[in-house]
């Protein structure tokens, strides 16, 4: 191993990598995964919404969709395993013959499962499931029926032939207005999974040297958030020099260089909730030219923080990290050197869901709404700086999951 000498901002080198390790510990006691009950009454907000928007019925796909309203845990295969939600009465599963068993194992929220033997039509199961709802075919006022936005192409091509009589469409205006509002369990297990992940990004920090290489740092980041409580890291991107200007990577290793910047995203999933935070700082003496970038774009963060209120578009939260931006002479748009892509996304069971903060999204931010904020500058042939931490609307406004970046010369705040 290289030097375990202090290289340049506060906390940066100056650790073994088992003295890092030996700063962390479990810290999922008290965590309460998801139960039963809300589950239910996830699946009676999402009935009063149908009701409301004349919305007939609903396909949950395996995966996230499934696990968010039914607690039912699978994942998503050639063979089509789901849920079908109607606007009233009880939800049903459909599932292969031969999974029935397994499936019943993994349900909380229990319900009929439809069985489908490998030679026959999950999707004329589908529709006859749906007809012995009361969502029955009618070709002259076609009952709405959403399928999962994340279903794949074939679930959904399957299905047209067979029905004529309904007006299928994208599932996502239910899905995604209730899991954009996230309940207080959410909320609690979204904090824990953060506060892991910073703590990582602490000891990983503090074990840099001289001549480590981006895969040693992503072996120690796996083994820091097995050893806070996390199976593994959900992923991690670990980047040096030149290559931090590249938002989601390169396809080479880089090895750590005095004056590298350093930009490490990662993250870890807990009882289904994940996190994301990245963290830029500088491996050794900090340039000026690296100090004003930093600077720039902890303002940006700042003013995406400032500009998200009750009600305001996602876009204008977007909007206002630009101009902050454009002010520093970065930009405009998406014009690099600066910001080539959107200020955030929503976050929860998926890393990425919505809404999202871009301009084009005009949804209205609401209590319960979760997002990261990373208005990232890019700079070509030089190096980037990406500050990202994530917020949650209140009643009184946003509020962070994690504090930001304190500086660049003590990023973590440890001097406080």
């Amino acid at each position: 191993m290289g030097s375990v000498m202090n290289a340049g901002g506060i906390g940066i080198g100056g650790k073994s990598i088992e003295a890092a390790l030996s700063t962390l510990s479990d810290m999922t006691a008290g965590m309460a995964a998801i139960g039963k009950d809300e589950h239910a009454q996830r699946i009676a907000t999402a009935q009063a919404y149908m009701r409301e928007h004349g919305i007939a019925a609903i396909y949950l796909n395996a995966g996230a969709n499934l696990v968010y309203f039914t607690g039912t845990k699978w994942y998503a295969s050639e063979r089509m395993v789901g849920a079908i939600l109607p606007a009233s009465g009880s939800l049903e599963y459909i599932a292969p013959a031969f999974e029935e068993s397994t499936l019943q194992g993994f349900m909380q929220i229990e319900g009929k499962v439809n069985c489908w033997e490998e030679h026959e039509s999950p999707y004329q199961l589908f529709v006859d499931v749906l007809a012995r709802m009361g969502v029955r075919q009618d070709a002259a006022a076609p009952p709405r029926v959403g399928i999962c936005e994340s279903a794949a192409f074939f679930i959904y091509d399957g299905i047209k032939p067979l029905a004529a009589g309904y007006a299928l469409e994208n599932a996502r205006s239910v899905t995604a207005y209730c899991r954009s509002r996230k309940s207080p369990a959410e909320i609690a297990l979204m904090q824990r999974v953060m506060d892991m992940t910073l703590a990582v990004h602490v000891a990983t920090a503090s074990m840099l040297y001289e001549g480590i290489t981006t895969v040693e740092v992503e072996e120690f980041i796996s083994r820091a958030h097995r050893k806070v409580g996390a199976p593994r890291s959900y992923f991690c991107i670990v980047l040096f020099g030149e290559a931090t200007a590249y938002p989601h990577g390169v396809n080479y290793v880089q090895t750590l260089k005095a004056g590298d910047t350093v930009l490490i995203d990662t993250g870890c999933q807990v009882m289904n909730y994940i996190s994301d935070i990245t963290r830029t700082y500088v491996f050794g003496d900090i340039s000026e030219r690296q100090r004003s970038v930093w600077n720039s774009e902890k303002k940006a963060q700042a003013a995406a923080f400032a500009a998200a209120r009750l009600g305001v578009p996602c876009g204008d939260v977007d909007r206002a990290a630009r101009v902050s931006l454009v002010a520093d002479g970065f930009g405009p748009g998406y014009k690099l050197p600066g910001l080539p892509h959107r200020t955030g996304h929503g976050i929860g069971l998926d890393i990425h869901e919505w809404p999202y903060l871009v301009g084009s999204d005009i949804t209205p931010l609401d209590v319960g709404m979760c997002f990261s904020n990373e208005p990232m500058i890019c700079i070509p042939g030089e190096f980037g700086i990406r500050h990202e931490d994530h917020f949650y609307m209140t009643e009184n406004g946003p509020r962070w999951f994690t504090q930001p970046a304190h500086s660049i010369d003590d990023p973590f705040g440890l001097q406080l």
